[in-house]
């Protein structure tokens, strides 16, 4: 896909991985609808995009994933301000094993991505007056192996990467040109990083064996998935020393 001219959405955008995202999509020419749950965060992230990338081409809607009112707010404004969707980057995570807070996890990290999805897909498919586009869903290698200690999160991840193949491969999608993809990285340098000098041992040996990426070389990974009209349920797996690694099922 051609990104210039294209209009997308990406949730969790106001810092980390979904800023990256975003930014990648304005410099290649779309025109982004960012949003998060962190409004003083993404309010700032919105005035920096505007003044590099132009007022017209940038908004900014608080809106938390776990509400479906407030996610379909969210996608009405990208279509009335914008006028429609070509890209979707559900980006938005978060990590938390706790008795209390199992259950945010999965209704942010898989019920999100699920809502978000679904409504991208109403706007989207030809047979409902989309253009068709293209989904992209950040899982996290954790999707992709075990992570003792981690049992929520990767159980989200390992959700995420499934409900992505499966929507590549239903008719639904592939008869009206949407294409959708999971994108598995490894540590990057976000805040929800643990600091290697801290985290337990086999992370942190992890940490120590296999680097951390920058933000923007995972967006790397993320445009590629965009743009390489070939890729439908697609799952790529990015290691700063392993690089771009797409998993072969």
């Amino acid at each position: 896909m051609k990104v210039s001219g294209r209009i997308a959405l990406v949730t969790g955008a106001a810092q980390g991985l979904g800023k990256a995202f975003a930014e990648a999509l304005l410099e290649n020419g779309a025109k982004v609808l960012i949003s998060d749950v962190n409004a003083e965060a993404g309010e700032a992230t919105l005035k920096a995009f505007q003044e590099k990338y132009g007022e017209n081409n940038v908004m900014f809607v608080r809106a938390d994933v776990t509400s479906q009112a407030q996610m379909e707010a969210v996608f009405q404004q990208v279509h009335e301000r914008f006028g429609g969707l070509d890209i979707m980057s559900n980006n938005a995570g978060i990590v938390g094993e706790a008795r209390e807070a199992w259950e945010k996890t999965v209704d942010v990290n898989l019920k999100g991505v699920i809502r978000g999805t679904n409504l991208a897909l109403d706007l989207m498919r030809q047979d409902k007056g989309g253009r068709g586009g293209v989904i992209v869903n950040t899982a996290s290698i954790a999707g992709l192996m075990p992570v003792p200690g981690g049992e929520i999160y990767a159980a989200t991840k390992h959700g995420v990467i499934g409900f992505s193949r499966s929507w590549a491969k239903n008719p639904l999608c592939v008869d009206n040109g949407v294409r959708v993809n999971a994108l598995c990285p490894s540590f990057s340098a976000t805040a929800m990083m643990p600091r290697a000098d801290s985290a337990d041992g086999e992370v942190g040996k992890y940490i120590e064996e296999h680097g951390v990426m920058s933000p923007e070389y995972v967006a790397e990974g993320f445009m590629d998935l965009v743009q390489d009209d070939s890729k439908n349920g697609a799952v790529l797996k990015m290691v700063q020393k392993l690089g771009k690694v797409y998993v072969e099922y």
